[in-house]
């Protein structure tokens, strides 16, 4: 008792307020919350309180805490905002477009010619804000894009008030953007200029593949990478096609073709990394490369099984992503947790891997660490943004409630059980309704563009 009593005053100190209490913006107050910090504490009930968009204040309810807004999340758990690792986000507009078709034809026969007829930056809009309503309905509060006209991205993701990390796609053919390579680079130049000082946008470079961009402009990458101190985002290991292309062009698998580019540094989130070897998941902790797993789009275009407990095992940064929801095909990261905890489950034949915490971990701060930025998001701590979710646990479906709350929220929660998004201490959604996005007005102008779609594609 006495140690408990300690440890209750230790967790109060560290715990404090840090301001006044009049001069806190936000009080959440009366729900499990869940911090995933480094003990990984529960307060049950607690409350969260936030000034200027940051964290000054976890622990358990106060009854004298105030705030000039308070929210009642009795009833609730709140938690860290959501961190989708990868996603093409305006790809929603492909939603259902082409299914069931191996992973070149898909490509190839159908999201391609879409994607020439039809991508604009007006289209590009147009998905960002669909996208953008699904992510803040499910609890997602910052998301990586690798497109095409990031700007746009940039423009709607800031108004909605959801973080992101942008990558702007490079290829070394056209882009429905911009058409050679020279125009890439000079975008993306103009693309941080525009957004390095912002609070929520993170502007990257987006090298599509190691089957899309040849060594050259790889290490033009990485060298204005570090020119620029930007992260890059790419598709790394993520089929077969791509390790026989590096193999026959470059004699290397894709891991050590871009360590030889100078790419593989703590800048670096590859999505997928399925092909990777024991040595290669070393050498990705090593250099601090990040990695986001996309466990249903992988096994929808049936590329393999990424070995997420050897790579957790060696120390590499993992979180989870849905990817596009052309390959999904919806952008709901509690499914994803589900997933991703059940497939390694079955493909190991140990019903003890990926434990439910675990797979809480990789969508909360596992993607924080994968995307570089845990000093700022992916749990909830004094000093980091006040970014957060709150889920409806009372209700049917999640009842009983035992003391196992990951259980519960990774394989009975669904996006439509969380009630409030917040994000930099910002309400996005409450009580299930937006209220930085129309979300009428944005099905209407979806409506249109999948006319149009299906027109250019003469169906």
């Amino acid at each position: 008792m006495k140690k408990a009593i300690a440890a209750f005053i230790v967790l109060f100190l560290s715990a404090g307020p840090l301001v006044a209490e009049e001069e806190a913006d936000l009080l959440i107050t009366g729900g499990v919350v869940v911090t995933m910090d480094a003990e990984r504490h529960i307060y049950s009930p607690g409350m969260v309180r936030s000034k200027d968009g940051v964290i000054v204040e976890v622990g358990p309810v106060r009854p004298d805490a105030r705030a000039k807004r308070v929210i009642d999340a009795r009833g609730k758990a709140v938690v860290p905002g959501l961190v989708n690792a990868h996603t093409h986000l305006p790809m929603v507009l492909f939603r259902g477009l082409a299914d069931d078709l191996e992973l070149n034809a898909w490509l190839r026969e159908t999201i391609f010619p879409a994607e020439a007829a039809n991508v604009t930056a007006d289209f590009v809009a147009a998905g960002t804000r669909l996208g953008l309503a699904e992510l803040i309905q499910g609890g997602v509060t910052t998301y990586a894009d690798m497109y095409y006209f990031e700007e746009t991205v940039a423009a709607e993701t800031k108004k909605a008030g959801v973080r992101a990390v942008l990558g702007q796609t490079m290829l070394d053919f056209p882009a429905p953007d911009f058409k050679s390579w020279p125009e890439m680079t000079a975008a993306i130049r103009e693309f941080q200029k525009n957004w390095e000082e912002d609070s929520l946008i993170t502007p990257a470079l987006a090298p599509h593949a190691p089957y899309t961009v040849g060594p050259e402009h790889w290490r033009e990458v990485a060298a204005l990478a570090e020119e620029l101190d930007m992260p890059i985002l790419t598709h790394l290991a993520e089929a077969p096609l791509e390790v026989e292309h590096t193999l026959k062009e470059y004699s290397k698998r894709p891991v050590r073709f871009l360590d030889e580019q100078g790419v593989l540094t703590e800048r670096l989130t590859g999505a997928h990394v399925i092909y990777v070897d024991g040595e290669e998941r070393r050498l990705l902790a090593e250099r601090g490369v990040g990695a986001a797993h996309c466990p249903e789009s992988n096994m929808k275009v049936a590329v393999g099984v990424s070995p997420v407990p050897d790579l957790l095992d060696a120390g590499v940064r993992v979180g989870l992503g849905t990817d596009g929801a052309a390959s999904n095909n919806d952008l709901d990261m509690w499914q994803e947790m589900d997933t991703a905890a059940k497939l390694h489950k079955n493909e190991r034949r140990d019903p003890t891997v990926i434990p439910a915490e675990t797979a809480f971990a990789l969508a909360t701060l596992g993607g924080a660490r994968a995307l570089h930025m845990e000093n700022k998001i992916g749990s909830l701590e004094i000093g980091k943004a006040a970014d957060l979710a709150l889920v409806d646990l009372d209700q049917t479906r999640l009842t009983p409630l035992y003391n196992n709350i990951y259980s519960v929220l990774v394989y009975a929660v669904r996006a439509n059980d969380v009630t409030h998004t917040i994000v930099h201490g910002r309400v996005l959604m409450e009580e299930r309704r937006l209220l930085t996005l129309d979300e009428d007005a944005i099905k209407s102008e979806v409506e249109k563009y999948r006319q149009q779609v299906l027109e250019s594609l003469g169906r």
